[in-house]
Order: C-alpha cells, then sequence, then structure tokens
C-alpha cells in the first residue's frame, strides 16, 4: 500500500500504515508506506508499485491520495491562488495485465529545482524552529506560490518532456485517446494544450468544477473520465503533471 499525498496526515509517522489500520488489515499483511512527490505524487507511487508488480515483489497495489488543501490557503495574501484548489480522495488497484497487450507502456519523471522555492509550505518540517522562530514558523505555515516561475520553467521544458514520453512509448499526438493531466488551473490547462499541440476534446478538464486537488487531481480525473464512457479497452491514456520542486512527470497507459 502506498500513500501518495502531497500533503500527509502528519509528519511523522507514514500516512499508509494507518489507512492500513483502517482498513481492517492485519498486522504483516503487507508493506505501507509514503511517496511524497507533492502533485505527482500519485504518479510516483503507481510507478513504483508497477515496478514491484512487475518483478514479482507483489501481487497487487493500492495506491491512494487525499488532499485537504483548504487548511492551509492563502486567502489573506494570495485569494486569487488560494481559489485554485479544492480537497479529494481517490486511489486506485493495480494488478498484473492478464494479457500482455494493456498496461504500462512508458513512464518518464524530470526535476527541474532551480524554481525549487515557487512554490511551497516552508513550515511543518525542519526548516524552522517551532519553539525558537515562532513568527517565522506561522508566516511560512500557508501555501505560496510564485506563478511567474512556475510558468517560466513550464513553458520552457514541458513541451519536449511530452515529447521524449511520447517518444519512448512509441506513439504519435494522433495516437493518444485521451490526456488526464493534473489539474494545476485552468489557465494551466489551456497552456498545456496549446504548447503541446494536444486536441482539446481529447483532454480531461475538471479544474473549474473541482480544483487543484494536488495528488488527487489526476486520479479523481481518470475516475471521472471512466464513468463519463471516455475510457475503453485499448484506449491509449497519456497521463500528465507538474508539481512543485519544480518537477514534471508523465505516463503513457494503454487500456
Amino acid at each position: 500500500m502506498l500513500g501518495a499525498c502531497g500533503v500527509p496526515y502528519q509528519p511523522l509517522p507514514a500516512t499508509a500504515p494507518l489507512v492500513m489500520r483502517r482498513l481492517g488489515m492485519a498486522d504483516g499483511a503487507a508493506a505501507a508506506y509514503d511517496v511524497n512527490a507533492t502533485c505527482l505524487s500519485f504518479l510516483t507511487a503507481l510507478e513504483l508499485a508497477a515496478g514491484r508488480i512487475a518483478l514479482g515483489q507483489s501481487r497487487a497495489a493500492l495506491v491512494f491520495s487525499a488532499e485537504v488543501a483548504s487548511r492551509a490557503l492563502p486567502w489573506q495574501d494570495q485569494p486569487d491562488v488560494a481559489a485554485l484548489f479544492g480537497d479529494g480522495a481517490a486511489a486506485a488497484v493495480l494488478l498484473p495485465a492478464p494479457d500482455g497487450r494493456s498496461g504500462i507502456r512508458a513512464s518518464l519523471l524530470r526535476s527541474y529545482p532551480s524554481a525549487y522555492e515557487a512554490c511551497e509550505i516552508g513550515a511543518g518540517g525542519t526548516r524552522f524552529d517551532f519553539h525558537r522562530e515562532p513568527v517565522r514558523f506561522a508566516a511560512h505555515a500557508l501555501f505560496h506560490m510564485d506563478g511567474k516561475a512556475l510558468f517560466r520553467v513550464t513553458h520552457r521544458h514541458f513541451p519536449p518532456f511530452v515529447e521524449q514520453l511520447l517518444a519512448a512509448a512509441g506513439w504519435s499526438r494522433g495516437d493518444v485517446d485521451l490526456v488526464v493531466p493534473h489539474q494545476a488551473s485552468p489557465l494551466a490547462l489551456e497552456h498545456m494544450v496549446q504548447h503541446t499541440g494536444m486536441a482539446r476534446s481529447r483532454v480531461v478538464d475538471i479544474a473549474a468544477r473541482l480544483g487543484n486537488q494536488i495528488a488527487a487531481s489526476i486520479p479523481t480525473a481518470l475516475d471521472i473520465a471512466w464513468q463519463d464512457g471516455r475510457i475503453g479497452p485499448g484506449a491509449k491514456l497519456l497521463l500528465l503533471g507538474t508539481s512543485a520542486g519544480v518537477s514534471f512527470g508523465g505516463m503513457a497507459i494503454e487500456v
């Protein structure tokens, strides 16, 4: 079991063992640990879980993302940023592909730490001492984002990143039936469509309705697309996202 939350239940211990207990699973029945890659936590955990199954280390895996973004939004300092977010949770169960034809065709993760400070919650770890620096701790307890810095990195590096992912999968843009992106913001989705050449009709867009649910965005969008009948046998899906850090992530999946 992999916990894939950008913001965990608490800093220590990991969230996954708690979820394992609440599901009624017995001690020692499975391994449970967290993977934190902020908004890309679900994709990162998905890749790790698939690797364990491929190596025969696990027969199945549960990946979950649960986010309460509303706890740390900067409504006073950056209301336009705060308004982008929403709470949400989603999960997926991974099993070996029975026919060998479906499954993950390619997975790619890349980081661009030159913009590390562009998107952060500084307090809660070891950076600020709560007892010695209470004012600074409180000042960094809310989310902060430099949208211009994030845009510059994304605008420059994301299109070639998508090209690399498609090449690794052996696909062209026309092969992709559906793009399931991280719901960073309505504007971010529009930029993704424009700068990657993806057809808007093939992009799952729930940002205006549900907001940016951090790591839960991609699995929530995936589930909604499934329920809406947009995913069928043989469909080729492209999961794409960006995260604080700054990192890009993508996965090509054939259903």
